[in-house]
């Protein structure tokens, strides 16, 4: 069974890491000759939109997947008339639209922060006064880790903002009061069975993903779930997908979701009985799924722009290093590690010492 996967970045790396025990075969289609994948597949090199490449992949693969959302919606809607593909395409084109993607959680029942579609500075002028200070303009496709982004303090910054934009059709949404940002990762079969990982607690700076951890029988658990498998059963989704929550005072509102595996839930390649990426593939290859349970402790640190010395990381006990074989650069992700421990003070010192490290060699 061959799987192809559109991008040969770490997710497509780990993911044919996890696939190789089950005995799957992998290509990626990606532009980028040293793409972190390539090492463990058939490696496609061209444009994601190469009539040729994709009519090799859509032939080898016997079903194709995705790692990043920001692939072409016409791309999977191609492959999909040609072969078995997972996630289906019509939940990329809802993730890359960030209007499409609030309107569409507040269709199913799921509520957000207030929200605006701005298509010029006039709008953004008049959407201010129910939007309310401060907020954030963003670009309503593309962007990723924080880019395509600017704070809103003021009615000072609003004509600079806009003009960041470049004309491009954007959302401007009200800033939450929130106590934490916590993410629900969970897989579907095409035949409707349905896991769910534990939630996961985040911690952001700069728009990027800095430290996760499990969070073993969170109050918020089952609305998390009742949230996910909303839009899992809405979509008729297959494969897993990530949704990112903000929690205001026991209540979470949906900050948007990725169609796809997810940094949040790296922990869980040591620290669940069966991971996010194995879970994937048994998913978009109907096959059963794996249990979700939690191994003790459980979270990760990403690595940005640069890395500190592997001995010292290896070093460390109940710390795992995942390095995704790519050349550091600024705000580059090219590495986590993650913990698992049964012992919570010894994962509170090790996730603690892992943070540390990764500040000291921060690029981002």
């Amino acid at each position: 069974m061959k799987v192809g996967i559109l991008g040969g970045g770490q997710l497509a790396r780990m993911i044919a890491l996890a696939g190789y025990p089950l005995g799957l075969k992998f290509i990626v289609l990606d532009p980028d000759e040293n793409a972190g994948a390539a090492g463990l597949s058939e490696h496609l090199h061209g444009a994601y939109d190469d009539p040729a490449l994709l009519a090799q992949l859509a032939e080898k693969a016997d079903v194709v997947t995705y790692e990043f959302e920001n692939v072409p919606a016409h791309v999977a809607e191609f492959l999909a008339s040609h072969t078995t593909v997972y996630p289906p395409a019509n939940a990329l084109a809802v993730a890359q639209d960030r209007l499409l993607e609030k309107k569409f959680f507040n269709e199913i029942g799921i509520g957000t922060a207030p929200y605006a579609a701005i298509d010029s500075l006039r709008d953004l002028q008049q959407a201010m006064p129910d939007i309310g200070y401060p907020a954030i303009l963003k670009s309503r496709r593309m962007g990723y880790d924080g880019k395509g982004q600017v704070v809103l303090k003021s009615a000072a910054d609003l004509e600079s903002a806009w003009q960041s934009m470049q004309g491009a059709p954007s959302i401007v949404e009200g800033f939450v009061p929130f106590q934490r940002e916590v993410s629900i990762i969970a897989a579907r079969r095409p035949s409707g069975d349905i896991v769910f990982y534990p939630l996961s607690e985040n911690q952001h700076s700069g728009g990027i993903l800095r430290v996760a951890k499990a969070c073993n029988s969170d109050a918020e658990q089952a609305m998390a779930e009742d949230y996910v498998r909303r839009l899992l059963e809405k979509l008729d989704y297959v494969g897993v997908i990530a949704l990112e929550l903000f929690d205001v005072d026991g209540r979470l509102l949906a900050n948007e979701f990725a169609p796809r595996v997810h940094n949040s839930g790296h922990w869980s390649i040591e620290g669940s009985e069966t991971s996010q990426f194995e879970n994937h593939l048994r998913a978009i290859l109907d096959l059963p799924l794996g249990s979700t349970q939690t191994r003790g402790q459980a979270g990760m640190v990403n690595f940005i722009g640069g890395l500190p010395d592997t001995r010292e990381l290896l070093n460390l006990s109940h710390a795992h290093l995942h390095l995704y074989d790519k050349t550091p650069r600024k705000g580059r992700k090219v590495a986590h590690a993650t913990v698992r421990t049964d012992d919570a003070k010894e994962f509170n010192t090790a996730l603690k010492t892992l943070s540390t490290l990764a500040q000291r060699v921060d690029n981002s």
